[in-house]
């Protein structure tokens, strides 16, 4: 087996792989990505549908073989070299996809021909499409009951890929369900029995759903693939016990497609249990952000980060105005933040300061969750709060900014994050509020993405001119998240929490 173009040679990733290989075994890079504890559960869980002792043929192909084929003036390929039917690549150009990303032109291909895939490639590269055009493909070859199962780590990241599968889908009349939480159940598992062709999930909602009703099960007994959208996080442990319900349900022989930005363990040991040929591509090797990302800081007393959100956003307000650092206007910015009780508390602040903005956490019914979305997509309010449950695939054009309100705790979490701008070439701007005792995660996050972030310059005249406005409404804010009992009901949530926790525990035993 040989890798068309000048990539590099085959490397093998299980020393349980008994393929052999007329190359010499390569080192393994030299960058790798941050390592993580170890979930071998989920792991497991797929070894009981893998033959014994299996022996894959799993290579890997880096970004680098893309760099040489532009440096020999070699032409782009179009979605019609890539083997697609007609119809889909008709479908592609009225999308306005007009070529294939990188990602796309090395993983549609092997995903045609039979084989399993890992992609590891930067936010907004297009790694939804490298999946979702060749099971698209096949199901216009034989549509048949649920052909695809597609799991995703939150619901918005789930509902964002049904909204795609319906769209490329659209001339095959494709049926897909998304099966996510916050809505009623029954609907659901109607749905999934009528069978229809794709089928997107959070891991918990599918697992409930075939608990609550075995024959449910056979609705995926032809499953002939399995994605695992931002797969890092679906492999991640708090989904063990749901993967192992989902696996279960799922023939032996099927293709599995597992893609993400960022690379983790639990993704190589999955992909060394696949019984078939796999295929893995890496973009770039370790944490990488896109170059048109220009990435800068603020450092700050705690109690400033209000006053420099207000100058921040007003700065969009007037369309006129720009930041220097971009040079255009903003259109729309997400500010991130750690905790739900702060995105509820800038959300009630901007209220009082005149800044038009929606919130997404997890306190928030999924209906309030998906309209928030839905508004800031539409343009109609140009800023998002949002705790990480946004920080996952959100592909919003119009996204020319990202505000670390609060900087995460986890490099990953950052990539993810200012990954939702500078999406498909396009430029962006992210700032991150650094106040004294974040300085030691700054430093992890430049040596983890291998860029030092620059000073964000700012007037201090002009931050503060609004002082006494941006105070008076910060004590309102307060006032109005105590009037509302919000500490209260995140106590309750709390306290559900935990019984739900000891329930499922006695039902494990």
């Amino acid at each position: 087996m040989e890798v068309d173009g000048e990539a590099q040679p085959f490397r093998l990733f299980s020393s349980r792989a008994k393929t052999k290989s007329k190359l010499k075994p390569e080192p393994e890079p030299e960058v790798r990505a941050q390592s993580e504890p170890r979930s071998p559960d989920p792991a497991g869980v797929e070894a009981e549908h893998a033959d014994p002792d299996p022996a894959p043929t799993i290579v890997t192909e880096t970004g680098e073989a893309d760099d040489a084929e532009a440096a020999a003036g070699a032409a782009a390929a179009t979605f019609a070299d890539l083997g697609l039917s007609q119809w889909l690549v008709d479908t592609c150009e009225a999308l306005g996809m007009k070529c294939p990303t990188a990602v796309q032109r090395r993983c549609i291909p092997r995903a045609l021909a039979g084989e399993d895939v890992l992609g590891i490639a930067q936010t907004g590269s297009g790694k939804t499409a490298a999946f979702a055009l060749p099971i698209l493909h096949r199901l216009g070859e034989d549509p048949y009951g649920v052909a695809a199962l597609a799991l995703a780590p939150t619901r918005e990241l789930a509902a964002q890929l049904a909204e795609q599968f319906r769209a490329l889908g659209a001339p095959l009349g494709i049926r897909c369900l998304a099966a996510i939480g916050g809505f009623e159940s029954l609907g659901q598992a109607k749905g999934l029995a009528r069978r229809p062709h794709v089928v997107v999930a959070t891991p918990g909602r599918i697992a409930t759903l075939v608990k609550d009703d075995p024959d449910l099960a056979k609705v995926f007994a032809r499953t002939k693939f399995l994605v695992l959208d931002e797969a890092d996080r679906v492999l991640d442990v708090n989904f063990e016990e749901e993967l192992r319900v989902i696996f279960s349900c799922l023939p032996k022989k099927r293709q599995t497609f597992l893609f993400s930005a960022t690379m983790s363990d639990n993704l190589r040991s999955l992909l060394e249990l696949s019984g078939n040929k796999s295929y893995f591509f890496e973009a770039y090797e370790g944490f990488k952000t896109v170059e048109t990302l220009k990435q800068h800081y603020i450092h700050l007393p705690y109690d400033g980060k209000e006053l420099h959100l207000s100058y921040l956003l007003s700065k969009m307000k007037d369309k006129e105005d720009t930041i220097h650092q971009i040079g255009d206007p903003i259109r729309s910015a997400i500010v991130f933040v750690s905790q739900c009780k702060t995105c509820v508390f800038l959300d009630l602040l901007l209220q009082e300061l005149g800044h038009p903005a929606v919130s997404l956490h997890s306190h928030k019914s999924q209906a309030q969750r998906l309209l928030a979305l839905n508004r800031f997509k539409s343009g109609q309010v140009p800023v998002l709060l949002a705790t990480d449950v946004g920080s996952r695939g959100l592909d919003i054009q119009t996204v020319d900014l990202v505000i670390n309100y609060d900087i995460p705790w986890e490099a990953r979490d950052y990539i993810h994050r200012v990954g939702r701008t500078a999406r498909a070439s396009r430029g962006g701007l992210a700032i991150s509020f650094l106040t004294q005792k974040d300085i030691c995660l700054l430093h992890e996050i430049e040596d983890i993405v291998g860029k030092q972030l620059e000073p964000f310059e700012c007037s201090d005249k002009e931050v503060t001119k609004d002082i006494t406005k941006v105070f008076k409404a910060k004590r309102l804010a307060k006032m109005k998240m105590d009037d509302e009992g919000h500490q209260e009901r995140v106590q309750a949530r709390k306290e559900q929490k935990k019984r739900d926790l000891v329930r499922k525990r006695k039902h494990a035993e």
